[in-house]
């Protein structure tokens, strides 16, 4: 296997670009659950493209041609957790490791049911991007949640 790099200024720069409108290469989903999962896969897609094929993995053809794990909060972060194939793959961290390009995904009283993309660090917040309830630059002090967590990418794999 072959490691490859994750591009973090290619991941930011694309989530500011799209954090408020949609790339039409892409369904949007806010109709049918929501779109910041498919958002930030697009975000570490810009990143490091390369998809995972297999019956578990991660991919985006089209809407009817797309795995679980693209668009769902939770399939997201299993797979890039688990992941030993080919694709991007990530440990989960304190918060204080997180860096630009990474991933918190935010959980209420009984779900986990939302994924930002960190696009800047400040001293004393952090600044995210997000679709379904569009965020660009989003203090994360403002938002209300029980518990996050901390995607960080350590980078992908390919034959």
């Amino acid at each position: 296997m072959k490691q490859l790099f994750y591009d973090r200024d290619k991941a930011v720069e694309y989530a500011i670009k799209y954090a408020t409108t949609r790339n039409p290469k892409y369904y949007n989903f806010d109709k049918i659950g929501g779109n910041c999962t498919n958002y930030a896969s697009q975000c570490l897609y810009a990143g490091l493209p390369i998809m995972n094929y297999s019956a578990n993995g991660w991919y985006y053809n089209s809407i009817s041609n797309r795995s679980p794990a693209w668009t769902d909060v939770n399939f997201f972060y299993d797979f890039l957790i688990n992941n030993k194939s080919v694709g991007p793959y990530a440990t989960k961290v304190d918060i204080s490791l997180a860096e630009v390009g990474d991933f918190i995904q935010l959980k209420n009283q009984t779900r986990w049911y939302h994924t930002l993309v960190i696009c800047d660090l400040l001293e004393n917040d952090i600044l995210v991007c997000a679709n379904s309830i569009d965020s660009l630059l989003r203090p994360l002090s403002t938002y209300y949640f029980k518990e996050l967590r901390v995607v960080k990418i350590l980078g992908g794999k390919s034959y």
